[in-house]
């Protein structure tokens, strides 16, 4: 999870009263400057964590993540206090967000001083977006031991068949932002193997962000939809259909001040 204090509180009391070994929870450290950063650089991703863990009344969560590469510390100095975290045991391990290769391997050296292994990199990868596989980050990924986390893996309803032209997502959905019309070749594809499947449009498109080695993330509200994500599981698409999906997605593109991954 990721948002503000008050999302945070609402968590705590969803976590309440459940067994803490029975979900998985992972924050971030944010990096736009506040207060806390500029008074106290060297030790602001923990004293964040800290109150983070507060707001939620947990002991610890399981994955912390360094938001992104933009962040006023130095990255050994970012990776000393989230080392600490982990050493206090209020973090199980480390992830970073939207880091390119170079970012990414930095940060892996920095955390091993202090015996920590940076554990994933999150980053926007979709049907929509395969930037970070074309471009060699998963494949990095894989030969570091470093799992590589999709977020955005729906496009935010794109890949659900939710939206049309006719239809199109409100304007503040900002991630693949492509006119639907552009779209409508992979929506084309998704939805018929996603009836020769037998399964939803929104199982195809995360699983083909399995089947590229990718662990995906996607936004659930209701029961429905979680049901229709989790006709992703238990199954691969063929080589024949990659292909199919291949030849209509999108590479996608990075952005010079926030996402390099």
């Amino acid at each position: 999870m990721y948002g503000s204090g008050e999302s945070e509180r609402i968590c705590g009391a969803l976590f309440s009263g459940l067994q803490r070994e029975s979900f998985v929870v992972q924050t971030k450290y944010y990096l736009l400057p506040k207060a806390q950063t500029v008074l106290h650089p060297k030790t602001a991703p923990l004293r964040a964590l800290q109150d983070s863990l507060e707001r939620m009344k947990l002991d610890y969560v399981d994955v912390y993540i360094v938001h992104g590469h933009i962040h006023l510390q130095f990255v050994p100095t970012i990776a000393k206090s989230m080392a600490e975290c982990v050493d206090k045991g209020f973090a199980k391990c480390i992830g970073v967000a939207n880091y390119a290769v170079s970012e990414m391997l930095h940060m892996k050296e920095e955390l091993a001083k202090y015996g920590v292994l940076l554990a994933l990199n999150q980053c926007e990868y979709s049907v929509l977006r395969r930037l970070p596989e074309v471009e060699g980050l998963i494949s990095a990924c894989e030969e570091n031991g470093i799992v590589f986390q999709g977020y955005s893996s729906l496009a935010q309803g794109r890949l659900t068949g939710k939206y049309t032209k006719e239809n199109p997502p409100p304007s503040t959905y900002r991630f693949s932002n492509y006119d639907m019309q552009d779209l409508e070749p992979v929506l084309g594809v998704l939805r018929s193997i996603a009836a020769e499947r037998g399964v939803s449009v929104s199982a195809v498109a995360l699983n083909y962000s399995m089947s590229r080695g990718v662990c995906p993330l996607a936004g659930i509200r209701m029961e429905e939809q979680a049901r229709e994500n989790c006709g992703a599981l238990g199954w691969r698409l063929s080589e024949e259909e990659i292909r199919r999906i291949d030849g209509v997605s999108f590479k996608g593109y990075a952005t010079e001040l926030w996402q390099h991954g």
